[in-house]
């Protein structure tokens, strides 16, 4: 079995836009341009961005500007979406958005896109969605919006920017649902390992035994998420992670809060029962947490695992150095 190196596969960056406690969505975006230049530099391969609402600590909601941002302040790193969820918006807005990026940036611009609705059922609403979609008609929405992108669409109704652009469409999924479509579709898939670990294999199987040959793509291309915090000593690497744990529970809890700063003492801020979950999270394959060489064993683990064709990292880490240097750290074995 021919084992995969780094150098062997690309590694991209998914960037959530976290907005820390006493910061803004203004320093968060000035961030973001930091991380993405420093990562273009560094040889990373995609930086996409991913769409939230209703969350204080997220600030990539308008996800589509801050693409454009994004791809304005880079030079040759492709940009893109990670993704948007397709049914908060209506097919011909979101072929139009990413038909003016393809202009402006040709060559540059990713279409990754998700069929859950990233919200509660009240924003799901203010968004102006039907609150009883159900996700069903997302293989439609993908039909459409692939037919506004191609050289002869059918319709009265086409996309200006859009048409001829085969901007790439991606199916993003945490589940087995966008592994088959994309399969059948042949379209790439991107599964988010990095927070639903336990089903990463099974989607993979799917999408690869379904997978159809496709004016997109002649052989089924697979990117999986994983979360990566890496530090100079273990010590401080767990300390790092404490604070994407904090979003995750704050979540759990229903009271999302900005991205706050790592907490030395466990004990006084979670339950016993919070605590379990943490260092549960910390030996999952798809949450590495530890210095160059405990990340490059667990990365080459997982890679070598899942046999994917790309992996993107989330590195969600409050202080901005200590976040270019998680993502120097994976850099450097690329090299």
């Amino acid at each position: 079995m021919h084992i995969k190196k780094f150098k062997d596969i690309p590694l991209s960056v998914l960037d959530l836009a976290p907005v820390n406690e006493g910061s803004n969505a203004g320093e968060s975006f000035r961030r973001s341009v930091e991380l993405a230049q420093h990562v273009e530099k560094w040889g990373f391969n995609r930086y996409w961005l991913a769409e939230h609402h209703n969350m204080p600590g997220i600030g990539s909601s308008a996800t589509s500007v801050l693409i454009g941002h994004i791809a304005g302040a880079t030079e040759r790193i492709r940009v893109g979406s990670g993704g948007v969820m397709l049914p908060n918006h209506a097919p011909l807005v979101i072929a139009e958005q990413f038909g003016t990026l393809e202009a402006i940036y040709p060559g540059r611009i990713d279409l990754g896109l998700g069929r859950a609705p990233g919200s509660d059922q009240a924003t799901a609403y203010a968004l102006r969605r039907t609150l009883q979609s159900s996700g069903d008609d997302f293989p439609q929405q993908v039909s459409e919006l692939e037919n506004y992108f191609s050289d002869k669409p059918v319709g009265r109704v086409l996309s200006y920017p859009g048409t001829g652009l085969h901007v790439p469409i991606w199916l993003l999924g945490s589940s087995g649902f966008s592994a088959q479509l994309s399969a059948i579709k042949g379209l790439p898939f991107s599964f988010a390992s990095h927070f639903a670990p336990d089903f990463t294999m099974q989607a993979l199987q799917l999408y690869h035994q379904n997978f159809k040959p496709s004016a997109a793509l002649k052989e089924p291309y697979a990117m999986v998420g994983v979360n990566v915090i890496a530090a100079d000593t273990q010590e401080r690497a767990e300390w790092l992670a404490t604070s994407s744990q904090q979003q995750m529970f704050n979540l759990m809890r229903g009271m999302p809060t900005t991205f706050t700063p790592p907490i030395d003492n466990l004990e006084e801020a979670w339950t016993d029962r919070e605590i379990a979950i943490f260092k549960e999270k910390l030996d999952t394959e798809s949450m590495i947490v530890g210095t160059p060489d405990v990340v490059r064993e667990k990365l080459s683990a997982f890679i070598n695992k899942t046999r994917a064709n790309e992996v993107i990292i989330n590195s969600q880490v409050f202080h901005q150095e200590d976040r270019l240097r998680s993502y120097e750290i994976v850099a450097e074995m690329m090299e």
